[in-house]
């Protein structure tokens, strides 16, 4: 019988500080519910972006140096890993936000061997279950811990499927599928019968690993909890990820060794091409800035070994990117019912093609380096139906602030979870707008999220792949969810009764219409721009708003710092044929070339201190996802707007723009 050895002191993240530095201290807490546990604790505060430049032990010094309690940061470097913690416990939500594996990787080093908490996002799970770190929602566990018994692994693996349960059992990923290979392990194919399936589950089935051996793939059709691997179409990651996958890889397969396919694999330099822009002099002197560039060169070379295709930084001297990973790999690489895994959670950008799209963590990219496949239990399908029309200001941002201020999406119930899009609001977007909306599944906490392929979906592909009708055409057909396909749930939203909105600072959930904002919000730095802000429509919805500033004098107020930075070369090329440099010129902006920058902290646009406020049209608002400050997220029309005013300012229509939050129509 397998057994956990989990002796060791057990670490509660409360949302208390003093009773976090108690701890910290060498106190045991007598953890009672009515103590309150930190909810929502995101990646990002359990390793904050500049902790990611490290991807060996040396992660076990830093995990939950960003985590707020309250308005206090009470956790040092190493304090963790000298606490002789085996166990950390929080509340609802346990690492939301990004896929970053460094945040297990480093609780793991410092010494955790279990999570607990009230409910666990999907990616963060997956990457503790691959790194041998074992979970549980059950708070009784607890006491086992504090008797120090040796506690059955079966505890752990009651109720999961065959796949997850062997990957708990062997401590591992790479074990298991290391056993897997020798054939010591065989899986027995889903027996679902046909039946009628969303086009999430159709993809799926499609590409159903049923006989690697032989190359076998698809089955007739899959039902939520069925577990198996799926073959997957293209595998990608970036400078955060790859240098650590790439270590895993020639330790533990060989330095010689090589991936398989090369072809069907990408790499990319996005994130950090900014940072020595963004960097303190302090975070420059501890030496950081190095560590930093470490990855990229790691990533290069790995690359160049392995003949895989490197999407790199612009030449030396020129800070920037060919592109961000999700802008380029729908821009460039995914096809309707493609199977796609990067090594970021906003991955699901691609579904606005009809592709599964999804998340991963860094143990997991570099297996499919070795498998070509990636493990995964059929999600349960949530439906999102956005029906009417729109007001003009009124974007698929807009949509998704709604759909995840939503009870279903705020309590947590939509973690892991399909989201397919549909309604004819969602058919008459863009897939430019369409892909706002899956980008930001990961922010739902849904597994991807995708729109069945259609005339639009055809249009963009002889628009971006120069294809013929008849090409894209094929490409799209038989593509939709059949009728009674089942859903867990069904979010219906009135696109005609939205107005734009803002999410308030510390999560993207936090969403109101700024019609509902009581005092004028005065901005600091506005920020248009990242995988989610940067498309094509994108800059149409800057440049309308600054063509009819500039048209009348106005200028970006004073005091107010303007970026825009763009998703891609392509993109920037489009802004110069539409002229819409000279616009961003004119006003005051200042534009970018591509690259991640300010979303991650790594770039022009993040704050400085924590009074800095900040308007911005990426993704998530985590405390600490771009500075210290307060982050509004927005719309690109509002975004833009705000830039003028000085102000969160709701651009509309014809709407005259004044410095000091003057609008008038």
């Amino acid at each position: 019988m397998f057994e956990a050895d989990l002796k060791g002191r057990i670490f509660f993240l409360t949302e208390d500080p003093g009773l976090v530095r108690s701890q910290l201290a060498g106190n045991d807490l007598a953890w009672v519910p009515a103590m309150k546990l930190r909810d929502d604790i995101s990646t990002d505060e359990i390793t904050p972006a500049y902790i990611c430049y490290y991807y060996d032990e040396t992660l076990g010094e830093f995990p939950y140096l960003g985590l707020k309690c309250r308005d206090e940061f009470p956790i040092g470097r190493g304090a963790v890993k000298r606490g002789g913690f085996v166990a950390s416990v929080s509340g609802k939500r346990r690492g939301k936000g990004s896929s970053r594996e460094q945040s297990p990787y480093a609780e793991m080093c410092a010494g955790i061997k279990l999570v607990v908490a009230e409910s666990i996002e999907r990616i963060y799970r997956e990457n503790c279950q691959n790194l041998g770190i074992l979970t549980s929602t059950d708070f009784s566990i607890l006491d086992r811990v504090r008797r120090g018994e040796k506690i059955p692994v079966s505890v752990f693996t009651d109720g999961e499927g065959e796949i997850t349960r062997g990957i708990i059992e062997h401590g591992g990923l790479f074990n298991y599928n290391m056993a897997r290979l020798a054939g010591r392990v065989r899986l027995t194919p889903p027996a679902t019968p046909a039946r009628p399936m969303t086009l999430g589950e159709k993809i799926l089935a499609r590409r159903w690993v049923v006989d690697p051996a032989q190359g076998k793939v698809g089955v007739a059709a899959v039902k939520p909890g069925d577990e198996g691997f799926v073959l997957t179409d293209i595998r990608f990651s970036h400078e955060y990820v790859t240098p650590m996958a790439a270590i895993f890889f020639e330790q533990l397969v060989g330095k010689d060794a090589k991936v398989h396919d090369p072809g069907s694999i990408l790499m990319f330099r996005d994130h950090l091409t900014f940072l020595p822009e963004a960097m303190t002099p302090e975070r420059v002197k501890e030496g950081l800035l190095d560590v930093a560039l470490q990855l990229e060169k790691k990533q290069r070379e790995f690359a160049e070994a392995q003949g895989i295709r490197l999407y790199g930084e612009l030449r030396r001297g020129h800070h920037g990117s060919e592109a961000i990973c999700h802008s380029k790999i729908l821009e460039s690489h995914a096809l309707p019912g493609h199977v796609i895994i990067g090594s970021d959670s906003h991955t699901p950008h691609a579904g606005a093609v009809g592709c599964i799209a999804f998340g991963v963590g860094t143990t997991a990219i570099f297996n499919s380096w070795i498998t070509k496949d990636v493990r995964l239990q059929v999600p349960e399908t949530v439906q999102v139906v956005v029906r009417g029309t729109k007001p003009v200001n009124v974007t698929a941002k807009d949509f998704m602030l709604e759909v995840l201020r939503h009870p279903y999406v705020k309590s947590g119930r939509a973690i892991g979870k399909l989201v397919e899009y549909c309604g004819d609001a969602v058919e008459a977007l863009s897939v430019d707008e369409r892909a706002t909306m899956t980008n930001m599944t990961a922010e739902v906490g849904g597994f991807t999220g995708y729109v069945a392929p259609d005339d639009q979906t055809v249009e963009y592909l002889m628009d971006y792949r120069e294809m013929s009708r008849a090409e894209a055409e094929r490409h799209c057909a038989d593509l939709a969810s059949d009728a009674g396909a089942e859903y867990c749930e069904v979010i219906g939203i009135d696109a005609a009764q939205i107005r734009p909105m803002i999410a308030l600072p510390g999560d993207p959930g936090n969403g109101l219409s700024i019609e509902a904002v009581e005092q004028p919000i005065k901005v600091d730095i506005a920020y248009a721009g990242s995988c989610t802000a940067g498309k094509k429509e994108d800059m149409d919805m800057y440049a309308r708003v600054l063509q009819e500033a500039a048209a009348r004098g106005a200028r970006v107020a004073p005091w107010v710092r303007f970026f825009i930075q763009c998703g891609s070369q392509d993109v920037k090329r489009y802004c110069e044929q539409q002229g819409y440099l000279d616009v961003f010129r004119k006003v005051g902006a200042t534009f970018l070339e591509p690259s991640c920058g300010a979303c991650i902290n790594a770039g022009p646009g993040v704050s400085k201190t924590r009074e800095e406020v900040t308007i911005s049209a990426i993704n998530r608002n985590f405390p600490g996802r771009s500075g210290p400050g307060q982050l509004y997220l927005a719309n690109p029309y509002t975004v833009a707007a705000s830039a003028i005013t000085g102000y969160i300012t709701a651009w509309e229509p014809g709407m005259v723009l004044a410095e000091g939050g003057g609008a008038t129509r």
